[in-house]
Order: structure tokens, then sequence, then C-alpha cells
């Protein structure tokens, strides 16, 4: 009896320690949620002060809304392509940084840069470098007339290479950590089996990497999904709507349609996007796990 009210007071406690960043969470994360699907099934227009219970209306709207359609396509076009390139390139240079070589530690620190940049100033930045008159891309292909962020076939792609330059050091820090989490004496063995180097890589390092590099997929994933700073510095999700993602469509809807119940219902939709990669990424990561 003594021992099951010590465990009941510790449970208690526990309970008690844990309450103020339960509450804190629910504050900042739980009640904007919910506030946000209580008024996506509103009509909420705030210019003509016109506000009325639609039930789902809006989600209906939503599902034959070409325009939602056409972002959450460039969403996940934006996703796949940019975390992809990212994942190609962190690889080989997660590689070389975990090398020993002089001045290791200065080109770790370098590689960083752009990842610490603010995404607003970078995003800045790559667009004076594609400006059509004066940009410095341009002047690199030779005094090339291509508008990078005017022309559809080449703004996404370009606000995907902003995207890849800026967040690519990060996923190669994730992967250099999976990278130092090896065994040393592994490759000593194989070395001592006469395995090669890509031997090597492909029955050593890929295995064992490979939950490093799920993890680092499903950060970016979910960040590339919710991407907005990047692409609305580059171009406002133009032209044409051939940039525009879901945040972005939701960000015009409710503050410069002033539409606040249907730009309520493309947050929810944006915000299950995310939850359903997410947990699609979790349980693929937990199938690994369990397999180790």
């Amino acid at each position: 009896m003594r021992g099951a009210g010590s465990q009941a007071r510790e449970r208690r406690q526990a309970y008690l320690l844990v309450a103020p960043a339960v509450l804190v969470l629910a504050v900042v994360a739980l009640y904007p949620v919910l506030a946000a699907v209580w008024l996506s099934l509103h009509r909420f227009i705030l210019v003509f002060g016109e506000r009325r219970f639609t039930g789902l209306e809006n989600y209906a709207y939503l599902m034959g809304d070409v325009r939602f359609w056409s972002a959450l396509g460039n969403t996940a076009y934006f996703t796949a392509v940019a975390v992809t390139v990212e994942l190609l390139l962190a690889v080989p240079l997660a590689l070389l940084l975990n090398r020993a070589f002089p001045g290791r530690g200065l080109l770790r620190a370098s590689v960083l840069v752009p990842w610490a940049i603010p995404t607003v100033v970078s995003a800045r930045l790559w667009a004076w470098m594609f400006n059509p008159d004066y940009g410095l891309i341009n002047r690199m292909l030779g005094g090339a007339e291509v508008n990078w962020l005017g022309a559809p076939g080449y703004a996404l792609h370009a606000a995907i290479l902003v995207d890849v330059w800026k967040t690519t050091p990060f996923v190669a820090l994730l992967v250099l950590a999976g990278l130092q989490g090896i065994p040393e004496d592994l490759y000593k063995a194989a070395r001592v089996d006469g395995a090669s180097g890509w031997r090597q890589f492909r029955s050593i390092t890929l295995p064992l990497l490979k939950p490093a590099l799920l993890l680092a997929v499903l950060f970016r994933s979910l960040d590339a999904f919710r991407v907005f700073d990047a692409i609305y510095v580059l171009t406002e999700g133009g032209p044409a709507n051939t940039t525009e993602t879901l945040s972005i469509y939701a960000y015009k809807t409710l503050m410069r349609s002033g539409d606040f119940g249907y730009g309520s219902a493309l947050s929810v939709a944006t915000f299950l996007c995310v939850v359903l990669l997410a947990v699609v990424w979790l349980r693929w990561l937990g199938r690994e796990e369990g397999r180790r």
C-alpha cells in the first residue's frame, strides 16, 4: 500500500511539473488551430462586415477550387524537387566534411553561412541576382536576357534553387551527425577484406546512414511544404500564380481579399497536408528503427 501511495504521489508530482509546458503548448499551438477550424466554418468577410455560420461550405468550395489544386501541385512539386536535390548534394558534402584535413573546422563553419542568413535577406539577394536587366546570373551567361522570375517555366525552379542553396547545409549537418555515429572499425574491417571505396559506401555507409537520411527528409519535407517567405519575396506567387503555394494562397485570401472564412479553410487544409506528410514519414522512420 505504501508503495502504491508513493507511486501515486510521484505521478501527481510529474503531472504538476508537466502541466505548465502543456498549458503553454495548448495556448500557443492548440488554440490557434482550433480557432482556425472554427473560423473556417463561417463566411467571414471583414470588409463587408459579413459573418455567418456556413458549416462545410468552404471545404466544399475548396474541393472544386482549381486555384487550390494548382497551389497544392506547386507546393508538392517544390517540396519533392527541393528535398531530393538537397539530399543528393548534402550526402557528398557531409562525406567531405567528415574527412580529416587541414582547415576542416573553418570549412564546416563557412558551409553553414547560407543557412544562417535570414530567408528574406537571402531571397532578396537572389532576386537581385536574377534581375533580367542588371542581375549577375544573366551576366555570367554572357549577357543573356532571361527573365528568371517573370517566366512561368523558370520562376518556380529559380525559387527551388534559392531553397537548395540555403538549406543544403542544414541537411548536410544532419547527415554528418549520422556519419559520425558509424564505427570506424567497420571500415577498417572492410578495407582488410579488400572492399573498394564504393563498396564500403554501398554496404556500410548507406544502410547505417538511412535513419539520419529519413530524419533529414522528414524535417525538410515538413519545412518545404510550408514554404512562404522565400517565394513571396521572389515572385509573390507569380507570374500568373505559377509559383503560388498553399501558404501564399491562404495569405492572399486572408490578408488581401479579407475572406477570413475561406482563408482559414485553406490554412486548415495546409495543416492537414503537413500532418499527413509527417505521419507517413514518421511511420516509415519507425519501421526502419524497428528493423534495426
